[in-house]
């Protein structure tokens, strides 16, 4: 029988490419989808099909992870092999802004996952291999590089939500014997990022800025530098380290680090742009406290896991300029054809 896998946050980023790879691997794939007054599974729309028809391998359910009667119902439905949290409020300028709800969604909601799965484990439900989506903002101001024994130094609401969850999983498969990993992801990006994260924030504004459609792109810290990798490379780490023997914590990134500043310059060159004459400073966009300087030490993943990132920096940039150049242009050929356009490409006819 096909393995089922339940994913919190699947119309995310990460739940889509986790999504599409394990469908490629054979699995019954379930999502948890929070309600929404619009539509908000566009990331996996090309991979849903109507459950009236035969053969579909992905089911959507509504539960939230505030909700811990929601999170319960949904585990003993499905009755997962496998179980994915990456659910999350993932901003973290916004954790400053709505500090409260984001410890409720990223920690307790962790807690409560955590808690409807020792249950269900405990009440005869089959074994389940656990996958807790850690971040590298735990660690903040610790020195780089970082690795699974530096200690968190967390500088946002976020990330001490982060760290708890964290917390959380390990004292879980210490405590009762659960099989739970913690992934400690660095920044991984992709075509299907959201577009207030700094890189799609950039290469949308590449696009639109080639097309005449703005001219100016306002930014925060420059001088900040992260470890960049492609979301579709790490979503396989993931996965990895569920089928392992035993269950442990994996630093998952490429090792090196970039400025947002390096970020920038490339992402314009793609377009053969001066990033100097459309790059702005808005400190409205600079954290209370700033993260300056992340880059992992992927060692054990890539000793343990045999997992290594396959596309390089360069590459991801290049690929998401490449698409968002290719949304630009759409959304100035609706604009030439008479329709009203916002950032996001979204169109409403002027003549209606």
């Amino acid at each position: 029988m096909a393995k089922r896998a339940l994913i919190t946050g699947i119309t995310g980023q990460d739940g889509a490419y986790l999504t599409e790879f394990l469908l490629g691997k054979g699995y019954e794939v379930h999502g948890m989808l929070r309600r929404a007054s619009l539509f908000n599974t566009d990331r996996i729309d090309h991979i849903y099909h109507d459950p009236h028809v035969s053969g579909s391998n992905l089911t959507l359910h509504y539960g939230d992870l505030s909700d811990g009667t929601a999170l319960r119902r949904v585990i003993e439905t499905v009755d997962p092999d496998e179980v994915y949290n990456l659910g999350a409020q993932s901003h973290v300028k916004v954790s400053f802004d709505v500090p409260e709800y984001t410890a409720d969604v990223v920690a307790l909601g962790t807690l409560r996952l955590l808690e409807a799965l020792r249950d269900h484990v405990a009440h005869g439900g089959g074994a389940v291999r656990y996958y807790q989506a850690s971040s590298s903002e735990m660690f903040g101001a610790a020195p780089p590089p970082q690795s699974e024994r530096t200690p968190f130094h967390p500088r946002s609401p976020y990330a001490v939500s982060k760290v708890a969850a964290h917390w959380y999983a390990v004292n879980y498969r210490e405590a009762y014997g659960l099989f739970i990993c913690n992934g400690i992801l660095f920044n991984h990006e992709s075509p299907r990022r959201g577009e207030t994260f700094v890189t799609r924030k950039v290469t949308r504004a590449v696009g639109r800025i080639k097309e005449g459609l703005q001219d100016k792109l306002f930014l925060g810290n420059l001088d900040a530098k992260r470890d960049w990798g492609f979301a579709g490379d790490y979503v396989e780490a993931m996965w990895a380290m569920l089928q392992q023997e035993k269950p442990d914590d994996y630093v998952i990134a490429t090792g090196e680090a970039h400025s947002v500043r390096e970020m920038v310059e490339m992402s314009f060159a793609e377009a053969g742009l001066d990033w100097t004459k459309h790059v702005q400073l808005d400190p409205r966009y600079l954290r209370p406290t700033e993260v300056d300087f992340l880059q992992g030490d992927p060692t054990k993943a890539r000793e343990r896991l045999g997992w290594s990132p396959r596309m390089s920096f360069a590459e991801l940039i290049s690929t998401m300029v490449a698409h968002d150049l290719d949304l630009a242009q759409q959304e100035r050929t609706l604009k030439q054809a008479g329709f009203k356009t916002s950032a996001r490409g979204a169109a409403a006819s002027d003549k209606s």
